[in-house]
């Protein structure tokens, strides 16, 4: 049985037992979240239904730097910058119907 979830404005097939890495989601280590389920599939890939999957959040961190680079030609304007995006690993549960 696996299940598509939706978090941080992206969708992701899980089954159970999978570690997804997902945008921050408040709590601390070791702490349970339900995650709410667009749909569920069986084994035989027939669609079950709304679902919701249960997960236990195993950490959390932040990626590796993007380097932002703007320029304006024949202006003089150059601006670096850099971003790290914060994420949780959630390691998927069961899958209720």
């Amino acid at each position: 049985m696996h299940a598509i979830v939706e978090t941080g404005g992206k969708q992701y097939r899980v089954a159970p037992g999978d570690v997804i890495r997902v945008e921050k989601i408040d709590g601390d280590v070791g702490a349970e979240v339900q995650l709410a389920a667009k749909a569920a599939f069986g084994d035989a890939g027939e669609i079950v239904g709304a679902a919701t999957v249960k997960g236990t959040i195993v950490g959390n961190g932040r990626g590796n730097k993007i380097i932002v680079f703007k320029f304006k030609r024949k202006k003089q304007y150059k601006k670096t910058i850099g971003h790290r995006q914060s994420f949780t690993d959630v390691k998927v549960g069961d899958i209720s119907v």
